[in-house]
């Protein structure tokens, strides 16, 4: 199954990320795209999500040099456009794989594309890892560790779920009992036309 690829890739970028845990370190994708595109394209969603997981702990610190913070600030807008970019090129797969596919009489279309499925799956595997730290954090009390382990617990059903989900919408898609059709996210904030302060800032 699908899901089960991209879970297992999901939980080797978040291991391989938190050997060094920093927001600094080089990026290496251990998938050649020549070679298997689509754990290319898997393994960089989930390292985006990873660091910018990151960054939101580290802008939320209340102590944060005003400075800085924008800065980061900056970082975090820059990573959310690599994460649509990440869920077009995963989608632009799927749209070649079934392009052949001949859509039935009646197919109906599913109220979000393959690829933003698996961007909330890469979220989630992320929820689980740092859930699971919290659940076993020898300095933490008894009744923190047993409340976030009953959260994990929902997490790693939800993961079953939405798993599941995706797999059948895929295997809909291939028998054309669903068909795909994806809209650009055409953000207008990063866009120096679109964006009217960064507009009349070219002035």
């Amino acid at each position: 199954m699908f899901t089960d690829k991209a879970n297992a890739i999901f939980k080797e970028a978040i291991d391989t990320y938190h050997v060094i845990n920093t927001v600094d370190q080089p990026f290496v994708n251990k998938y050649d795209k020549n070679e298997d595109v689509l754990g290319h394209l898997l393994y960089r969603k989930c390292w985006i999500d990873t660091v910018q997981w990151h960054y939101e702990d580290i802008i939320r610190d209340p102590q944060i040099d005003p400075v800085a913070a924008l800065t980061l600030k900056r970082k975090i807008d820059a990573s959310n456009q690599d994460r649509t970019d990440m869920v077009e090129y995963i989608d632009s797969y799927f749209l070649e794989k079934y392009k052949d596919v001949t859509v039935k009489e009646g197919a109906t279309i599913n109220t979000e594309s393959p690829a933003w499925g698996v961007d909330r799956l890469s979220i989630l595997a992320l929820k689980v890892y740092h859930m699971q730290e919290e659940a076993t954090r020898e300095d933490a009390s008894d009744a923190h560790r047993a409340a976030c382990q009953t959260k994990l617990d929902v997490l790693l059903e939800q993961r079953v779920d939405l798993s599941t989900a995706i797999d059948t919408l895929l295997d809909d898609i291939s028998k054309g009992d669903k068909y795909m059709k994806v809209y650009k996210q055409m953000k207008m904030y990063n866009d120096d036309e679109l964006n009217p302060v960064l507009r009349n800032i070219k002035k």
